[in-house]
């Protein structure tokens, strides 16, 4: 059904697209942004550049259309289609990835919803763009997946007059994998519409994301096949080939999002060249999402003792939020804003669990309560100065964060900032309360885990000239994880549990890049250190990403190539299991695993408005040896090409 809409949506945007279609190349190429002109949507100027193609996120900063190929749109070409650094992804493309650093910033005053691993393709706010475009702009973007799938991703928008403009995309992606039972199968569908008035006083926009992702799990390999794995033993050479430890599970995440703003600015014309903007804003989000776990026959030897054989464990999530407040800016005080909150919360299941001894697990948290957040901005002196904060006004969701940020941009070249962040909320949901078919996962938390309180020091340093670096320094309290209690008869028992200790933990991370004519060497590496009296935060010691590329125009300029070699690589350590059950990772100090490179060839290429991008990935998978894994009992994926491209419709 999915893919049956992805094909309409394509076709209706491809037709939209053909016959009007033209060309923003005319005689610039390569890297260098295209300055041609196209015909102009009505209240432009009359002549359309690709700087007026704008993207805007929620804070309202403005980002050009970018469709030059550099090295860093290599790194972006993926599933996610970010930069995956710090990621580890799994065999499949659409499962989920091991995250190798962990970002201890958290700017919420509320808990996440659980399964966590599936929540790396689901869109949040913070991900919602939206558009202002001189003429109707189509960009499609697909990539092979494997066995029986591909990736695509298409997209459209337009403005029907300098006031109003739409967006409509969708993603979606379906790879059955080269192990038995992986299947994966997603779609992410995103409206967005913005507006405002010709006098600039009323400004609106929304959006309508829905999105579904569909994983089969099969808990990995089992312990007696990793030999036959790590040996390269030729019969498993053919990966469908292993009996994995079941092959009938499967967990999806849906979600619906739903959210409004508006602003309606108090002061007239003339007030505001006084200086005195007064701006009312007003906020409406829903979101309605559920995952759920489904097995038709209980797989008791991985997971343990059941209720009942059929698995069928489902919660979900009903989050409202609105606010109400304003925005007053002046050259001499800045911009400050201040809104009051309001929050709806229904977490939860549809029955309650009373196991022999009496114990009984309840079926839900809700939850409804006031809250209050500001914004402060203002420009001193060559410094910029920023913060944000937000306080729940409730005694049972006790939340609160603060964010503060300083920055000097010294030359045209070297900008410094530095900053602190201060957060203090409730842990995720499904450390709170969870409930299953299977006895060993069923827990309730709410009235004994505290709040998790983080402070962290950060820096960063940009400069072409010199390199990127960022430094931040985290104190946790209370960190709360998912921990391998023990294993009994082979089964790994898994629970929620708080460090009472407080933790400490360092990221440094470093990028370079060096241009010796038509080479370049691109390079990024991370130091982390983790200072604990136990192990309960795992991270490698070392990443690194070291790129070494060569490109050049041929053809008259009409085409640019790119081709080079990617070299991934990170320390051992206790690498994160991986529960398909939860859809989390949780600490183990077991296994070791790491220390393996990745090698992936690339040839990429733009041709007028179309990049393509054709690799090679781990192609030293069979002569560096068969140690590389995702997490533990999980291989990553072996050698492959793989192909892809980005086609933009200027018409």
């Amino acid at each position: 059904m999915r893919l049956r809409y992805s094909y309409i949506i394509i076709f209706f945007l491809f037709a939209l697209s053909v016959d009007g279609q033209t060309k923003l190349t005319g005689r610039s190429s390569g890297n260098r942004q295209d300055t041609s002109l196209t015909k102009r949507s009505n209240g432009f100027e009359k002549l359309a550049k690709i700087d007026m193609y704008l993207q805007f996120n929620n804070t309202l900063d403005s980002i050009q259309v970018d469709t030059t190929l550099t090295i860093k749109k290599d790194y972006k070409f993926n599933y996610l289609q970010k930069d995956n650094f710090g990621l580890m992804p799994f065999a499949n493309i659409g499962q989920t990835y091991n995250t190798l650093s962990f970002n201890a910033s958290e700017n919420q005053t509320q808990p996440n919803f659980g399964a966590r691993a599936r929540h790396f393709n689901y869109l949040e706010h913070e991900d919602i763009l939206f558009y202002e475009v001189p003429t109707p702009w189509t960009r499609l973007t697909y990539k092979t997946a494997f066995e029986q799938g591909q990736l695509l991703d298409a997209f459209f928008t337009v403005n029907l007059s300098k006031q109003f403009n739409f967006s409509l995309a969708y993603k979606g992606l379906r790879s059955l994998g080269k192990y038995q039972n992986i299947l994966t199968s997603s779609g992410n569908f995103r409206f967005t519409a913005n507006y405002n008035t010709k006098n600039n006083r009323y400004f609106a926009k929304g959006y309508i994301v829905m999105q579904d992702l569909l994983n089969q799990e099969n808990g990995g390999i089992k312990d007696e096949d990793l030999e036959n794995f790590t040996s390269g033993n030729e019969e498993f050479k053919d990966r469908s080939v292993f009996d994995p430890n079941f092959e009938n599970a499967e967990n999806i995440l849906e979600g619906k999002q739903f959210y409004f703003q508006h602003s309606y600015r108090i002061t007239k014309e003339k007030d505001s060249l006084n200086n005195n903007v007064i701006s009312l804003i007003n906020k409406v989000a829903f979101e309605d999402k559920y995952y759920q776990f489904n097995q038709p026959a209980a797989a008791t030897a991985y997971f343990g003792d059941v209720f009942t054989n059929s698995i069928n464990d489902k919660v979900t999530l009903e989050n409202f939020q609105t606010s109400l407040g304003f925005n007053y800016s002046n050259n001499t005080l800045g911009q400050v804003g201040f809104a009051l909150n309001y929050t709806d919360i229904n977490y939860g299941y549809n029955s309650i669990v009373l196991f022999p001894n009496q114990q009984t697990i309840p079926n839900r948290i809700i939850s409804n309560f006031l809250g209050i957040e500001g914004t402060y901005s203002k420009t001193y002196k060559g410094f910029n100065l920023s913060g944000k904060g937000g306080l729940n006004l409730s005694d049972t969701f006790v939340g609160s964060f603060l964010d503060g940020t300083i920055s000097l941009k010294l030359n045209k070249d070297i900008a410094l900032s530095g900053g602190i962040a201060i957060n203090s909320r409730i842990a995720n949901y499904n450390y709170l309360l969870y409930q299953s078919d299977y006895i060993n996962y069923n827990w309730y938390n709410f009235d004994n885990f505290k709040n998790i309180n983080t402070q962290q020091l950060k820096f960063n340093v940009q400069s072409q000239k010199f390199f990127n670096a960022s430094l931040d320094i985290s104190n946790i309290d209370n960190y709360t994880y998912f921990n391998l209690k023990e294993t009994v008869d082979q089964i790994d028992v898994i629970e929620p549990k708080q460090y009472d200790k407080p933790l400490q933990y360092l990221r440094l991370k470093l990028q370079k890049e060096f241009r010796v004519g038509n080479f370049g060497l691109d390079n990024t590496i991370m130091y982390q250190n983790v200072v604990s009296d136990e192990d309960v935060l795992n991270v490698p010691d070392f990443i690194t990403r070291n790129t070494l590329y060569y490109t050049n125009q041929l053809f008259k300029k009409s085409m640019t190539l790119q081709t080079g070699i990617t070299f991934n690589y990170f320390t051992k350590y206790k690498m994160n299991g991986y529960d398909p059950l939860l859809a989390e990772f949780y600490t183990q100090n077991e296994t070791e695993l790491g220390g393996f490179p990745r090698l992936d060839f690339f040839i990429n290429a733009k041709v007028r408005q179309t990049r393509i991008f054709f690799k090679a990935e781990h192609f030293n998978s069979s002569f560096t040896g068969y140690d590389y894994f995702s997490a533990p009992n999980h291989p990553y994926r072996d050698f492959i090409i793989r192909f892809g491209l980005v086609w933009d419709f200027f018409l």
